[in-house]
């Protein structure tokens, strides 16, 4: 004798309601009286029930699975997000089927985003933090439920990102308000949303103060790139201010300040950005910006999920605050 699975049916057939209500409650659909959703749950309980994934995504023509495509980095931004995502999609009911790619070009995001309409994902999340994934954005079907994060801000799709340029103007203005004249701003690479938009807080937080702008001084974002700047900053007197676009670039500023004996905070003060677990323990402990990176996962799935659930407008912004992280890394300049 072969004993079945349990099927929607016995637990409709327990709970006393339709076939049509259950899979309501399943999907969680707003209009079922609370009684009754909470007898069809006993239910599914009670015989130990478990949907079926691959046959609700015949039914419905979508999984219960998010896409996302992500360049291939073990930048601590990124990656942050891949597993804040994962854990917020977990929490929704959702898995999360990663497409890494090499470079966020037209080509090889298109081949991600073929994959996982193959395979019926509900939506798709496109972390989309430089130039180059805008033409694949403008290519992409219109009819699918997509959310970028830290896209591009002129592109009509939804998009959730960091206010770089507001956690750019604090760290700015909190090197200004130690008592600094100026703020030098080590940048990350021109290409990327991020950059931009910290390299835009710092001149506004400057202006706004009446201070003098001193020129960029460009980088990508490893700390190798960061100890080349630092070589040349520490050989700059007047230089008693940096902010770094992120904490692996100060690390490598830290070093070359230490290797030329420029004390920091005692002769420079050094702010950097994303709060990397590390941060705490440089020498001295860095001064940085924390984006909230579980905000900025819980946002994007909620605007994929109206989309996925109402077809909502795929048009929406959601922009999240950073927090300033206050160490030993800044002090009043030398007098």
């Amino acid at each position: 004798m072969v004993v079945r699975d349990p099927a929607m049916t016995d637990v409709a057939r327990l709970a006393g309601v339709s076939h049509q209500t259950v899979s309501r409650v399943l999907n969680g659909h707003p209009n079922v009286r609370e009684q009754t959703r909470l007898r069809v749950q006993a239910a599914i309980a009670e015989i130990g029930y478990r949907p079926n994934p691959a046959a609700r995504a015949l039914v419905t023509g979508r999984s219960r699975v998010i896409g996302v495509v992500a360049q291939n980095t073990t930048l601590y931004g990124p990656a942050s997000l891949l597993a804040a995502l994962e854990q917020e999609a977990a929490e929704a009911g959702f898995a999360v089927s990663v497409g890494s790619v090499r470079n966020l070009d037209h080509g090889s995001i298109s081949a991600v985003v073929e994959r996982h309409l193959a395979h019926r994902v509900a939506g798709i999340v496109l972390i989309a933090p430089v130039e180059s994934a805008g033409e694949a954005l403008e290519r992409l079907p219109r009819d699918i439920p997509l959310v970028t994060i830290d896209g591009d801000p002129n592109r009509p799709v939804s998009l959730v990102t960091v206010d770089q340029v507001a956690g750019a103007r604090q760290a700015t203005r909190h090197l200004l308000e130690a008592g600094h004249r100026t703020v030098w701003h080590v940048s990350g690479p021109s290409d990327w949303f991020d950059s931009v938009g910290r390299i835009e807080g710092w001149r506004e937080a400057l202006r706004a103060a009446g201070a003098e702008v001193p020129p960029l001084v460009p980088a990508d974002w490893s700390a190798a790139a960061g100890y080349r700047c630092g070589q040349m900053l520490a050989r700059m007197p007047e230089v008693t201010a940096i902010f770094t676009a992120n904490d692996h670039l100060a690390l490598g500023v830290l070093r070359a300040l230490h290797e030329h004996g420029r004390s920091v905070p005692a002769e420079i003060s050094v702010v950097g950005f994303d709060d990397v677990p590390e941060a705490a323990y440089f020498i001295p402990p860095l001064t940085t910006v924390r984006p909230d990176f579980g905000a900025v996962a819980r946002a994007s799935l909620e605007l994929l999920l109206t989309q996925i659930e109402s077809g909502g407008d795929r048009a929406l912004r959601q922009t999240i605050a950073p927090t300033l992280v206050v160490r030993d890394s800044v002090g009043p300049p030398p007098r």
